[in-house]
């Protein structure tokens, strides 16, 4: 990298003292305040009008008082946190979840381009942190999920080739159904005329853990998506769309997850 024109640095403090925009990339909130705040830090030493990208999946709370020493110093901070693991991270090929100012995020856009292939804004500083967060706990939970559904259709008889085959030939892996049919058809809209009634979808979780009886098999989590199911049926709501028992959620949360026509596509 020295070869190529990159200039070394002995902390981050020399870091910022050299340079016009800074990143961070590091392994959670504690490294990153030390970084940004602590002895030789960047941000004591940030230039007027510099620009702070944190890129770190960090807490909220920590971006945000970091990000009120960088304002006391004249510069700006952006969080961008990176989606892609290490093969989109290797390949130039990342996705950032961006929050703090956008015409500062515009200015940096040349530097975010030349190792993501895509740059999403998400609102005030600290709204890209809370994206990564969801984001993760989402792609986390389906992957244990995963393996449970697959364990139990291992343990039921279905050769793990086939079914891995299955799944990749269906609609969820295909089509992502949630986000391009299912969630914006329903969900989005308020609107719960029955596309697959929830007392089918119960039935099938029932089937499944009828299935799981049969074979031994723990379906932990599959039971906890049953039991929202069932609450929904005791509500009466049975000849509804079965997506009407995210509903319950958004009850105990007190957040409506609707969306305006121009952003349902």
């Amino acid at each position: 990298m020295l070869a190529q024109g990159a200039r070394w640095a002995d902390s981050p403090a020399s870091v910022a003292t050299q340079c016009e925009v800074v990143c961070t990339c590091l392994p959670g909130p504690t490294e990153m305040e030390e970084v940004s705040l602590g002895r030789n830090g960047i941000v004591e030493n940030l230039n007027p009008g510099a620009i702070y990208i944190d890129h770190t999946s960090n807490s909220p709370e920590t971006v945000r008082k970091v990000g009120v020493a960088v304002l006391g110093r004249g510069a700006t901070m952006l969080d961008a946190p990176i989606d892609g693991g290490v093969e989109g991270a290797l390949a130039g090929d990342v996705t950032l979840f961006t929050g703090g100012d956008p015409e500062a995020l515009t200015r940096v856009m040349p530097v975010l381009e030349t190792f993501s292939k895509s740059v999403v804004w998400m609102g005030g500083l600290g709204t890209g942190c809370v994206t990564k967060i969801v984001h993760n706990a989402l792609a986390m939970s389906i992957d244990i999920l995963l393996a449970e559904c697959m364990t139990l259709g291992v343990k039921s008889g279905v050769a793990l080739h086939k079914l891995v085959e299955a799944f990749r030939q269906g609609c969820i892996v295909n089509e992502n159904m949630s986000f391009t049919k299912r969630m914006p058809e329903t969900l989005f809209k308020g609107d719960f005329r029955a596309r697959f009634a929830l007392k089918l979808a119960s039935k099938d979780f029932r089937l499944a853990e009828e299935l799981s009886i049969q074979h031994g098999v723990p379906t932990r989590i599959i039971d906890l998506c049953q039991s929202e199911l069932l609450e929904a049926m005791k509500r009466g709501w049975g000849d509804f769309d079965r997506t009407i028992s995210s509903t319950i959620q958004e009850e105990r949360a007190n957040v409506k997850l609707r969306l305006p026509s121009e952003h349902i596509s």
